[in-house]
């Protein structure tokens, strides 16, 4: 029988111009929108330039990801579920990502609820296949407390926050974020820290090995904020909060929550503050991350250790570093040799996701298609 499979990381089109038509003149300018400049595609605001990318220079223009149906229409996306054997995702921004590059609270906390409304309209017909995953304004907290109660209100399990706080916020140690985890934990909403989020540039590199270095550095990213998260007590004082770290790889999180505990006994004169639990029990408790290809994660969930209980895979639907359309094919490969349980299988596919996003395992995809 086909396991019910979630993708913990796809992502839709918003309309190009959400926020430069739905924010308010004295906003225009901070409207984050994609315009081409000469060779360059550029995204940023009138006054910022957030990314430049050069046509055609990646995968993205030869496969014509942004391209396809499914990214930007429901009946085009369900096609390309059954075609991936997918029954159900979480669905991420494409200009949404970009928006804590935004340095006004008020465009800031403007542009996530038109994100906010319109993923809503888009997805909210069909619940048994999309978890609904907000846009969580930073800059002023009051601001992100706000739009947890809205989101809430309508429904929404889960809301983005930045995988790296921005600059000029409080560090995810700092008991500041407390209000904003407890509000989270009392609606039953899971924090979704997407890579590349939060910060000013994805590229850190232009020498030997750059194309490499830049995207393997966002592994880094999630597991410095798992980090703080946990070592700062954030988690600890606010145990109903969960948070998900996606397109961030899993393994890492085993290797973390070994030397958490570790550092925590042999220098716990040095630790402040203490904490309830050892650092792998949060982690277990509290915190999931997802992968495309990262078969050792799997095996260190079969094998019990701590760290590896929450792990999820997804597609990354249609990027280029996901695994559309193929993901058949890959799922059967990453299990491959390995020697799992059935149950570590259906639950790395898909109830592990299920039961944090509360949704109904449900298959809703064929068995695989003949070749």
């Amino acid at each position: 029988m086909k396991p019910f499979v979630f993708s913990a990381d796809s992502h839709i089109m918003e309309p190009p111009t959400i926020f430069l038509d739905g924010l308010p003149a004295s906003l225009k300018r901070h409207a984050i929108h994609a315009r081409k400049e000469g060779e360059f595609l550029i995204t940023g605001t009138e006054d910022k330039i957030i990314y430049r990318l050069r046509v055609g220079q990646h995968r993205e223009k030869q496969l014509g990801d942004n391209e396809r149906k499914g990214i930007r229409e429901i009946p085009g996306r369900l096609e390309d579920m059954e075609l991936e054997g997918i029954d159900a995702e979480i669905c991420f921004p494409s200009l949404g990502l970009w928006l804590y590059c935004l340095d006004d609270p008020e465009a800031e906390a403007a542009s996530a609820r038109l994100y906010n409304d319109w993923n809503d309209s888009f997805l909210g017909g069909n619940p048994n296949r999309f978890v609904r995953c907000g846009m969580l304004p930073v800059l002023d907290f009051s601001n992100t407390i706000a739009e947890l109660e809205y989101l809430a209100a309508k429904g929404f399990t889960s809301a983005m926050l930045p995988a790296v706080t921005p600059p000029g916020l409080p560090k995810y140690n700092d008991e500041k974020w407390d209000a904003v985890f407890a509000k989270g934990a009392a609606l039953g909403i899971v924090f979704v820290m997407h890579t590349g989020t939060g910060l000013e540039t994805v590229i850190h590199e232009r020498g030997p090995g750059a194309g490499i270095i830049n995207y393997t550095k966002q592994m880094n990213d999630a597991q410095n904020s798992a980090m703080y998260l946990v070592a700062g007590g954030v988690l600890d004082r606010n145990p109903g909060a969960k948070v998900a770290f996606i397109e961030s790889g899993a393994s890492w999180l085993v290797a973390l929550a070994e030397r958490m505990d570790e550092v925590e006994e042999a220098h716990s004169n040095f630790v402040f503050p203490k904490l309830s639990r050892h650092c792998s029990q949060i982690i277990d408790d509290q915190v999931w991350a997802s992968f495309q290809h990262d078969r050792s994660c799997i095996v260190a969930a079969n094998a019990g250790l701590a760290g590896a209980k929450n792990v999820m895979w997804g597609s990354d639907y249609p990027h280029a570093e996901g695994t559309f359309p193929i993901s058949r094919r890959i799922v059967d490969d990453l299990f491959e040799g390995l020697n799992v349980s059935d149950e570590c299988r259906r639950n790395v596919l898909g109830l592990n996701a299920a039961r944090l996003f509360r949704i109904e395992p449900v298959v809703q995809t064929s068995a695989k298609l003949a070749a």
